[in-house]
């Protein structure tokens, strides 16, 4: 097999991505590295979704990944709106994507995710080295007309230096949509540090059965 090699196409993964208020907002900053500051709120990001087959995407083969990390200040994707974000967990399942991944500065570690639909019922589970460590419930209603589309800007760090990816995603939401219940289950794990305050306040989100996007890796160094 050739070297993979930037841009990666993804399509029709099956994706729930939101974001919440956390319990212990110092907790989240001090994961946030110097050079970048945290969103004001200190929310953090969350996506769950799981790549069924080959066929979906340009490379990577069949994967699932949970990555998860504290929207920033100051660094906001193209629009104008939507903050940039720091991983500071990347579970992933692919030994591929995790060599591409990792080679861009993202802290990619084994990880599996499933995603389990029945009615109108979700259950998201990742686990890190075979141990439950999130789950989330959410409602979900059927897909429409609607279609959310952008690009998201993603910061990682390098050789010691940060660097920025802009990633362009099209995604079919459901609807309705609204995230019941998010369990971090394991209080040893690092992890544990971004759960949500109690009670949940979740600040966006959605989930899209069919989720499409790009994933160029860091493009550009942020200075």
């Amino acid at each position: 097999m050739s070297e993979l090699v930037a841009p990666q196409l993804v399509v029709n993964s099956r994706m729930i991505y939101f974001g919440w208020l956390p319990a212990d907002p110092d907790a989240v900053a001090t994961l946030v590295p110097d050079g970048l500051t945290p969103a004001p709120n200190h929310q953090v990001f969350m996506n769950q979704y799981v790549v069924d087959d080959a066929g979906q995407t340009s490379g990577f083969g069949a994967y699932s990944l949970t990555y998860i990390g504290p929207d920033l200040s100051g660094v906001d994707a193209p629009d104008g709106v939507t903050p940039g974000r720091w991983w500071t967990h990347y579970f992933n399942s692919s030994p591929v994507v995790r060599a591409y991944a990792t080679a861009r500065g993202v802290p990619a570690t084994p990880g599996k995710t499933t995603i389990e639909v029945r009615g109108h019922r979700l259950i998201a589970t990742t686990e890190a080295d075979g141990v439950p460590v999130i789950r989330t419930t959410a409602h979900v209603g059927r897909t429409g007309d609607a279609v959310n589309k952008g690009q998201l800007r993603y910061l990682t760090r390098l050789d010691g230096r940060l660097h920025s990816g802009t990633y362009p995603f099209v995604a079919q939401p459901v609807d309705p949509f609204a995230v019941e219940s998010v369990e971090f289950l394991e209080p040893d794990h690092p992890v544990y540090a971004l759960r949500p305050a109690d009670p949940l306040t979740v600040v966006w989100g959605f989930y899209s059965p069919r989720a499409s996007f790009a994933y160029p890796g860091g493009e550009s160094l942020l200075d």
